[in-house]
């Protein structure tokens, strides 16, 4: 279990009418397209106006996502990658993951190989040479 504090927001830049079905799919950590279906579900076989109410309700009481980034760098490649293991999780499949670490680690590579021919170059010793004086 992870000591993140969770909060309840609704996003309404990822939901279709106000966004209260983002916001509990982000707090459980589930998949959206399930959150609006088990919503639905529920309309519809049990008390359907006491969950319209309540949705009505979190509409108002629930204070909207913030649009900032909460992580300090915002860097792509310090972004954390989300596997999902069960199908319900939010998340990548394990394949996409491995792919994208695969592709972050062939970008850090380059990045590397770049760094090494710049400090074995004559114009590196130079450089630090003249630093020296």
């Amino acid at each position: 279990m992870s000591n993140i504090k969770r909060e309840l927001y609704r996003d309404p830049k990822r939901g279709k009418l106000a966004g209260v079905c983002a916001g509990l799919s982000d707090y459980f950590n589930m998949e959206l397209w399930l959150v609006r279906i088990l919503f639905i579900t529920a309309v519809l076989l049990s008390g359907g106006p006491l969950f319209v109410v309540v949705y009505i309700a979190c509409w108002f009481i629930l204070d909207k996502k913030s649009d900032y980034v909460t992580t300090p760098s915002t860097h792509k490649d310090a972004d954390p990658i989300a596997v999902k293991f069960k199908v319900w999780q939010k998340g990548e499949p394990p394949r996409q993951a491995l792919f994208d670490l695969k592709e972050r680690l062939n970008r850090l590579d380059g990045r590397i190989q770049c760094m090494e021919t710049y400090v074995t170059s004559s114009e590196f010793t130079v450089s630090r040479e003249i630093n020296k004086l």
